[in-house]
């Protein structure tokens, strides 16, 4: 993802400088601006959605191709954390086998944030199971959806 500079005040009517303030890195607050993972995947072969403690979903759109995550998009309700995991996670697993999504731990969608509020842990978690649950479900069960390659 190219860093662009984060605007004062972005259009979508949010604040970065409250994000930052709340302790969100600009790499998150690129994320969140920018939504780059965002939507549904029309050709999917896996839709799993699963909601937190909290409150929030996430759906997740996997498309896998010869063993391999092409393309993913996530649609969250939620706060800006699970929103910037969301996006964080789809971004990590394009391009993976199904082997290595399913290595795709907690830890690994800190590092690709850099920084969240400690708060916000539980987003990262969520954003984790949901993950793993669409590859499990994908691998044991068979795709949610009739176009499994």
């Amino acid at each position: 993802m190219e860093r662009e500079p984060i605007p004062e005040r972005a259009s979508q009517g949010f604040d970065p400088r409250l994000m930052k303030k709340a302790g969100y890195s600009p790499k998150a607050i690129q994320y969140f601006a920018e939504q780059p993972n965002r939507g549904v995947l029309a050709d999917a072969n896996q839709v799993t959605e699963m909601a937190g403690p909290c409150g929030d979903s996430i759906t997740i759109y996997l498309r896998v191709k010869e063993g391999r995550v092409d393309d993913a998009r996530a649609l969250v309700t939620g706060c800006p954390g699970a929103m910037v995991s969301a996006m964080a996670a789809m971004e990590l697993v394009k391009g993976k086998t199904l082997n290595q999504a399913l290595a795709i731990e907690e830890k690994d969608i800190f590092r690709a944030l850099e920084e969240l509020p400690d708060e916000k842990q539980d987003c990262v978690q969520l954003c984790a199971r949901v993950l793993h649950q669409a590859v499990e479900d994908y691998v044991c069960s068979g795709p949610s959806l009739s176009n499994r390659e």
